[in-house]
């Protein structure tokens, strides 16, 4: 992977020990002039990127503004969700735009998930090492 950056795995219960660790990414979302910084995990199973509702309010957005609906499965399908763009910055990277669905749960993580943090970077993980590798999507994709 050309220009990719490296990233440790994150640990969430330390009483698990090394079954714990987690690839999460801190990044920066921008929309309107207001950056929240915040770590999101990924998620190669997941369909879509989801924000969770507080991230979203956090950032600007207005649940009733927002007309676009979209229905979640598994453990997000009693929730409600929209569909809301913003910049994500990763790294030294150049921002690009990511779409989310921005739940109304509050007991979910961020997640980036196939559409379209994956279409948007390739992303390698080193599990053994208890690290990934994130790269801009290559212009021969484009």
């Amino acid at each position: 992977m050309r220009n990719a950056e490296r990233y440790p795995f994150f640990s969430s219960d330390t009483a698990l020990g090394e079954a714990s660790f987690r690839p999460y990414l801190t990044f920066a979302l921008v929309h309107q002039q207001v950056s929240v910084t915040s770590s999101a995990l990924l998620d190669t199973g997941a369909s879509v990127n989801v924000l969770p509702y507080s991230v979203g309010v956090e950032l600007g957005y207005e649940w009733d503004w927002q007309t676009t609906a979209l229905s979640l499965t598994g453990n997000l399908a009693q929730y409600e969700a929209r569909v809301v763009l913003a910049q994500a910055v990763v790294g030294q990277f150049e921002p690009v735009q990511l779409v989310f669905a921005w739940t109304q749960a509050t007991n979910v993580p961020l997640i980036l998930g196939q559409v379209n943090f994956f279409m948007e970077f390739d992303v390698c993980f080193y599990r053994s090492q208890l690290e990934f590798a994130v790269s801009p999507k290559s212009a021969a994709t484009e």
